[in-house]
C-alpha cells in the first residue's frame, strides 16, 4: 500500500496513522498536563498529528524535481521556533527547557508516523515517557548530592 494512502480518509492506513499520532501525542501530553506544563494534551496531539500529515504529504509528492526530505527539514526548523517560545528566563532561572525538548521529540514521533514507522513511533513515545517520569528521581538524587557539597552549579537552571 503506497504511503499516499495515509492521506486518504477512506483507507485503514489513514486512520491507523491518525490513531497512532493521537495516542502518542495524548500519552506524552497527559504526562505534561498532569505536571501543569504549558504544552499539555491538546498541544502534544496537534504536534504529532500536524507533523505526521506534513511528512506524509511531502513523501506523497513524487515528481522527479521534488525532494520529500525538504519538508522534514522545514518541520524541524519550524518546531524549533515553537519550542523556543516556551523557554523563559525568570530572574536567575531558566524554565521550559524540558517542555521545549518534548515538543521537539513530539515532532520526531510525528515524523516517524508520517513516514510509516508506527512501531518506532510507539517505542519512541514509551522511551520519552520513561525519560520524563523515570529520570526525575535520578536528577533529584544527583542534585541533592551536589547541593550537599556546597556546589550551586545547577541552581540557576531549572529544566522544567
Amino acid at each position: 500500500m503506497p504511503l499516499a494512502d495515509a492521506l486518504d480518509p477512506s483507507t485503514q492506513m489513514f486512520w491507523r496513522h491518525v490513531g497512532v499520532a493521537f495516542l502518542c501525542g495524548a500519552a506524552i501530553g497527559l504526562e505534561r498536563q498532569l505536571r501543569g506544563k504549558v504544552a499539555g494534551m491538546r498541544t502534544s496531539i496537534l504536534i504529532t498529528l500536524g507533523t505526521a500529515f506534513f511528512v506524509t504529504l511531502g513523501a506523497a509528492m513524487v515528481p522527479v524535481n521534488i525532494d520529500p526530505t525538504r519538508v522534514l527539514g522545514q518541520v524541524v526548523t519550524g518546531i524549533g521556533f515553537l519550542g523556543a517560545g516556551v523557554i523563559l528566563a525568570r530572574g536567575d532561572r531558566i524554565i521550559g527547557v524540558t517542555t521545549a525538548a518534548v515538543i521537539w521529540v513530539l515532532a520526531a514521533i510525528g515524523a516517524l508516523i508520517g513516514a510509516g514507522h508506527l512501531r518506532a513511533a510507539m517505542v519512541a513515545t514509551l522511551m520519552t515517557l520513561l525519560v520524563l517520569v523515570g529520570v526525575e528521581g535520578l536528577e533529584r538524587l544527583l542534585l541533592s548530592k551536589n547541593n550537599s557539597r556546597g556546589s550551586g552549579v545547577f541552581s540557576a537552571i531549572d529544566s522544567e
